[in-house]
């Protein structure tokens, strides 16, 4: 199955698409030579839109948490650039050490953790996984709803002094953290001597900012556009940010009031110079953290200085209880792709600089301009049935292995810009 596009405006993306594909070998080279001067992160996902008229990322995810939602024909292609992966950061690693989230009760993140452990044995690891949770006090098994079953063990410190980070009788020359850190860093994860961290500490939402992510996109993708000659807002949502808020209190209300009309000032601009008649309208989303909370659509400022009671808890606070004190406003990107009757959206994953798969969020509830990342929505995985690499010149731009280039070219920006952004917070 392929995905529809819904949308009459589907001109100035198909002229985008064609332009990505007739500029392949010089986009291509261009990236190889960004990887020459930047490490991407070990792994990453990216979530784009697609409205017709503008593809761009609206978020970029550095602790992937959906590896069993790809097609695993695709699982090779993971194999390969998770050894690529491996061997530049520590050639002779034998053993790896897993850090997932504490979603013991999610058995859909688990199959996850156990998809991921299954790409890293087949590149010649020995994989285990160590679980924070203080309950785990022993090797756990845990039976998993496809039938496979997934062992969590205590972590603890070993080594001289307790310098390192390892299981009973198990010392990891790297430890991959499949774990966000919104809630801080743990004890055990501080002060570690001679072990790869992967992503680094400092990836964990307890540091990392959407908004810094979404500026260093900025700066990549207006290089790249002058590279290709298009206009970079085809690729590139415009952004905004209040760096002091309280919903529940009702501070900074007025300061997000203010960028919200800036923003969709500025849309509208753009929307006029395209002939766009769609309603413009920005997200308003935590500057960190993840799991599809803390968000809402704005389509006029007044909405802001109306929120309910109940709308302001909402934006309270989002993954681990934490505070929002800080929120990026940005362009909204309305979808115009669906899959099986509902609002879809893509979804690419990446190992190192490869585009190992993806698939489709759908949510049968939602809007084209809403948030899909909430409860009720599934996933596609074999949508994706082609790669994202191999785009084919005797076919159109809207073909799937076209469109799909795309959505790797556009994801694989993204991930540039994350590595200049971790670069930047070392």
């Amino acid at each position: 199955m392929v995905p529809h596009l819904t949308t009459a405006l589907t001109g100035p993306l198909l002229a985008l698409e064609k332009r990505l594909l007739d500029a392949e070998t010089t986009i291509e080279r261009w990236l190889r030579g960004e990887w020459l001067e930047h490490t991407p992160p070990f792994y990453a996902s990216v979530d784009l839109r697609n409205s017709g008229f503008k593809l761009a990322p609206v978020d970029t995810n550095l602790f992937p948490g959906g590896f069993n939602n790809l097609n695993p024909a695709f699982l090779p292609l993971a194999v390969q650039a998770a050894m690529s992966a491996i061997e530049k950061l520590c050639p002779e690693a034998k053993n790896l050490l897993i850090v997932p989230e504490n979603h013991t009760r999610n058995q859909f993140y688990l199959m996850n953790v156990a998809r991921l452990s299954d790409i890293l044995r087949h590149t010649g690891l020995e994989v285990r996984i160590g679980s924070l949770l203080p309950e785990i006090t022993a090797p756990t098994t845990l039976s998993l709803p496809n039938g496979e079953r997934l062992t969590l063990e205590p972590l603890k410190r070993i080594g001289p002094n307790g310098r390192r980070l390892g299981l009973e009788g198990f010392d990891p020359c790297a430890i991959l953290l499949n774990n966000d850190l919104s809630a801080g860093v743990p004890p055990l994860l501080e002060d570690l001597h001679e072990q790869f961290v992967l992503p680094p500490i400092h990836a964990g939402w307890h540091i990392r900012r959407k908004s810094r992510h979404f500026a260093a996109y900025r700066q990549v993708a207006r290089r790249f556009a002058e590279l290709i000659g298009i206009d970079p807002w085809l690729i590139d949502p415009e952004f905004e940010v209040c760096g002091a808020i309280d919903f529940r209190e009702k501070n900074g209300l007025e300061c997000l009031a203010a960028n919200v009309d800036t923003l969709l000032y500025r849309i509208r601009a753009k929307y006029q110079e395209y002939g766009i008649e769609a309603t413009p309208f920005v997200v308003v989303k935590a500057d960190a953290g993840t799991y599809g909370m803390g968000i809402m659509t704005v389509k006029d400022a007044s909405e802001v200085k109306e929120l309910s009671r109940r709308q302001r808890n909402k934006m309270a606070v989002v993954k681990e209880g934490l505070p929002v004190t800080e929120v990026i406003i940005q362009e909204g990107v309305p979808t115009c792709e669906t899959v099986d009757a509902g609002v879809a959206e893509p979804v690419v994953y990446m190992i190192d600089r490869y585009v190992i798969g993806g698939f489709y969020r759908v949510h049968t509830q939602r809007g084209v301009d809403e948030n899909l990342n909430a409860p009720g929505m599934h996933f596609s995985p074999l949508d994706f049935e082609c790669g994202c690499s191999l785009p084919n010149c005797l076919l159109g731009p809207d073909a799937p292995p076209n469109r799909f280039y795309a959505y790797g070219v556009i994801a694989r920006l993204a991930l540039l810009a994350a590595a200049i952004e971790l670069e930047a917070a070392a």
